[in-house]
């Protein structure tokens, strides 16, 4: 982390002898207990800089007491999924009740759900709060996977009626802006299995479509040369109105 890098160049300024010691940047738990034990290495440096160093190492306990209260609300996840009862993670909660074991983990699952980035805003520590938290998350990941589902069924939908108007490209009358977006078409098409190529083919095929129908109304003539053609445009323009 960027905090322990800061926090060992000011042990390097005021020349801690044993600063070498120091554990590693990712090692934030190791780098803090150096830095409390060898603190007073830094009575060499201005007194600001003292202050510096005991408020990084402030927010760097924060920081690992926070990530300690997420993994621990994953472990006892773990252990309810495991078939865990209340009253057996009382102890390792340091409670003696079932209700309090509970209660404590609904709290350290607070910090899970503060931790999720569609979470900005610290969800209160009380179990009431949580498990509304709990709800809406439950609620939004429904809503997204509806969407995803809605959108796969578009895809579907999307994939025979794009190959069948490139099957049928040579029944087309195109300008330079149809020609371009058909071209997007063809290739995507073939390896469209990710979310950002299936909305790629929709944008690529509405472009097309779009570009035909324009080239129509400025010439005022069929942009299509066979009843192959037509039929899979108009299959085309169907299926994008949905």
């Amino acid at each position: 982390m960027a905090v322990v890098g800061d926090l060992r160049r000011l042990h390097e300024e005021a020349e801690d002898p044993s600063v070498e010691r120091m554990a590693i940047d990712d090692e934030v738990f190791g780098a803090l207990l150096y830095a409390e034990k060898h603190a007073a290495a830094l009575r060499r440096l201005p007194s600001e800089k003292q202050k510096a160093a005991a408020l990084k190492r402030v927010q760097l306990w924060e920081y690992l007491r926070e990530r300690a209260e997420i993994h621990q609300a994953r472990a006892v996840a773990d252990a309810r999924a495991a078939g865990a009862e209340w009253i057996e993670l009382a102890p390792a909660l340091a409670v003696k009740a079932a209700s309090a074991a509970y209660n404590k983990a609904k709290r350290l699952q607070a910090a899970v759900l503060a931790d999720d980035t569609a979470h900005p805003e610290p969800v209160r520590r009380t179990p009431e709060a949580v498990v509304a938290a709990e709800r809406r998350l439950a609620r939004r990941r429904e809503a997204e996977q509806r969407a995803q589902e809605a959108a796969r069924h578009r895809h579907r939908l999307l994939v025979p009626v794009a190959q069948r108007l490139l099957d049928h490209r040579d029944g087309l009358v195109l300008d330079e802006d149809a020609e371009y977006w058909l071209n997007e078409v063809a290739e995507v098409l073939p390896h469209c299995g990710t979310p950002t190529q299936m909305v790629g083919l929709d944008r690529y095929l509405n472009a097309a479509v779009r570009a035909l129908s324009k080239l129509e109304q400025r010439t005022a003539r069929p942009v299509t040369t066979d009843d192959e053609a037509r039929s899979a445009l108009s299959a085309a323009v169907e299926c994008l109105a949905r």
